[in-house]
């Protein structure tokens, strides 16, 4: 068994990137409201170091903070992530079995994170209707590519996350990622 470290822990230079899955258990709290999670999440986006983030992982990208401006590191940049539609449509469909398991937070993960965009059309939802992504048909999922970093909204788009997060990583590792405006 592995030793386990702490958030503080992590040297940002020691990482080759950095994936935050996601969740919606009220486990997945503890990473997302981890202010050391938060600004390691920071120093590496602002490293240029490859970052992927799925539903509602992209909630630490959100409430990461960029030191110099005191803003979201998703300040000035597009993504996605779980959308209301989505997120609201699971806890409907199973609430009165399951209660707020689907309902992490109060507000939706789509609404607090358009909150921390220097404008609510860098949030892009995609298809309405959203289809689940192969390994053989990976562009039926659906990301959003900002320089370092990819995010996808729920596990449907998975494949297509994988495939386009390791294009960053390999493009990081032959000196070619760099942050689109």
């Amino acid at each position: 068994m592995q030793p386990t470290s702490s958030y503080s822990d992590v040297d940002p230079a020691d990482l080759t990137g950095l994936f935050v899955p996601g969740g919606h258990a009220a486990g997945m709290r503890t990473p997302l409201e981890n202010a050391t999670a938060q600004q390691l999440f920071a120093r590496v986006i602002a490293q240029g170091l490859p970052v992927g983030a799925a539903c509602h992982g992209v909630l630490l990208a959100a409430r990461a903070k960029d030191p110099a401006t005191g803003r979201s590191v998703l300040h000035g940049r597009r993504t996605t992530a779980l959308t209301s539609l989505l997120e609201l449509t699971g806890w409907n469909l199973t609430r009165f079995w399951l209660g707020r398991y689907y309902r992490t937070y109060r507000t939706t993960v789509q609404q607090e994170v358009t909150a921390a965009l220097a404008d609510p059309s860098h949030f892009l939802a995609g298809p309405p209707l959203p289809i689940r992504d192969t390994s053989a048909r990976p562009g039926r999922g659906f990301t959003v590519k900002d320089g370092n970093y990819v995010p996808a909204r729920w596990p449907g788009d998975c494949h297509r996350l994988a495939a386009e997060y390791l294009g960053l990583v390999r493009a990081h590792a032959a000196g070619a990622v760099h942050r689109s405006g």
